[in-house]
């Protein structure tokens, strides 16, 4: 048996500590080839990859970002590239392919199988909105990371008495704006499943510094949509025009929108920090190791079953298979959490 395996879409804190985990369990109890694809569904294009072997993979697993390198490279974007994977594929001997990646990775990797490749997903994203699964690694790291940039601003906002605003990453839903900012203490919280209008937030910005208060945290997701008086949903603040392959345009911006209102409506002194990128870099928690291995090694069990057009998800405390196209169905901040944060707003 010969496995391809590659990683698609944004790093991601324990993408290397899969690609260990599928490349021991292949070579050491299956006897398998492992071969990486390097950067997405393109290295299946160009028929860039290299075989994997237990020296490629040692001392791996506290590394971020992946060896095997990736891109947003989508092959249903022009007619014939996807059939031509499917034919590089088998020309390369490649008996199954473990896609590692989000909701356009693995929606890629369910068409593939469908058009006769043979495919297992792993679910990986920061933003933690897989449909499917409890959890997905990566989340735990990225809201570690927000959490103590939220503990850093707070030493700064009481010591200059100014409201700090926090952007953090979240596209179609606020997971990690609503975690972070609940073990940070944010005074208020911002999440794409919730259009906010200025106004509201400087209301309880003021109830905040009626109470005696000189300072505050305000954690906004950059996917949170600003609304204007008489505009029910909301909309996005994007950097520009320019989509990529699957049709995303590049959010941004909605913390330093929003700090300037703040600023002009209560007077208060504000500033901005968006977090960025960093959210994604650098090491992964002992967490996002240890359910990135149990993904890895699971995904090799349905291989070894013929069990495609699965994806491996968190359930409780158990790795189950799911479909694929679960993944798919976006799952958005429980409303529940989010009254719960509300209760130490403002």
């Amino acid at each position: 048996m010969r496995i391809g395996l590659l990683t698609g879409g944004g790093d991601c804190p324990g993408l290397n500590a899969v690609i260990r985990a599928v490349v021991r369990k292949s070579l050491v109890h299956y006897g398998w080839e492992v071969y990486g694809i390097r950067n997405g569904w393109a290295g299946f294009l160009n028929n860039n990859f290299i075989e994997l072997t237990l020296e490629s993979v040692s001392g791996i697993l506290p590394k971020g970002g992946t060896i095997l390198g990736t891109s947003r490279t989508n092959p249903f974007k022009k007619e014939g590239v996807a059939e031509t994977i499917v034919a590089n594929a088998k020309e390369m001997g490649i008996d199954a392919t473990v896609a590692i990646g989000g909701e356009d990775t693995l929606g890629v990797a369910s068409r593939l199988n469908k058009l006769g490749m043979p495919t297992v997903g792993i679910p990986k994203t920061i933003d933690n909105d897989l449909g499917g699964t409890d959890y997905t690694f990566g989340f735990d790291t990225a809201i570690n990371i927000a959490t103590e940039a939220i503990d850093r601003l707070h030493t700064t906002a009481e010591s200059h008495h100014r409201v700090m605003v926090v952007e953090v990453m979240g596209r179609h839903a606020g997971w990690i704006a609503v975690h972070a900012g609940i073990a940070g203490g944010a005074d208020v919280i911002l999440i794409p499943e919730k259009p906010f209008l200025a106004a509201d937030v400087c209301d309880l910005i003021k109830r905040r510094h009626d109470r005696g208060k000189s300072f505050s945290i305000v954690v906004v997701a950059e996917g949170a949509k600003f609304q204007h008086e008489g505009d029910v949903d909301g909309s996005l603040i994007t950097q520009d025009v320019e989509v990529d392959d699957f049709g995303h345009v590049r959010l941004g911006g909605i913390g330093n929108i929003l700090g300037r209102e703040i600023e002009r409506q209560t007077g208060f002194e504000t500033r901005v920090s968006v977090l960025g990128y960093v959210q994604r870099g650098g090491t992964p928690t002992a967490f996002d190791r240890v359910l990135a291995t149990r993904f890895g090694v699971k995904a090799c069990e349905l291989v070894e079953k013929g069990d495609f057009g699965k994806m491996v998800a968190l359930k409780g405390n158990k790795i189950k298979a799911v479909d694929m196209d679960e993944a798919l169905k976006m799952k958005l901040v429980d409303m529940d959490l989010y009254e719960l944060a509300s209760i130490f707003f403002g």
